[in-house]
């Protein structure tokens, strides 16, 4: 089945899912602004989610662009976008 939108909850549901819970950080930010490494998950952790996302989501991610996301908001829009134009 093919999803129509990714959430960034269900992101991070899917990256704990993958990769553990990460690291706790105390921060004024939102967790979606904050970068991966600082949240605890490594270029591995990403690895897994990635072909998560695409088996879930029924889309093939450009490695390029998704090497190129730092944030859980990031990979949110890039996922979206590429669920938008695969429609």
């Amino acid at each position: 089945m093919i999803k129509d939108r990714l959430t960034t909850d269900r992101l991070m549901e899917i990256m704990r899912e993958c990769a553990g819970d990460g690291d706790e950080v105390e921060t004024d930010r939102h967790p979606e602004d904050i970068e991966f490494a600082s949240l605890g998950y490594d270029s591995l952790a990403m690895l897994e989610t990635l072909s998560r996302l695409e088996r879930e989501y029924g889309v093939a991610i450009d490695e390029e662009e998704f090497a190129g996301v730092t944030t859980p908001a990031e990979l949110t829009t890039l996922v979206n976008r590429v669920l938008a134009a695969a429609v």
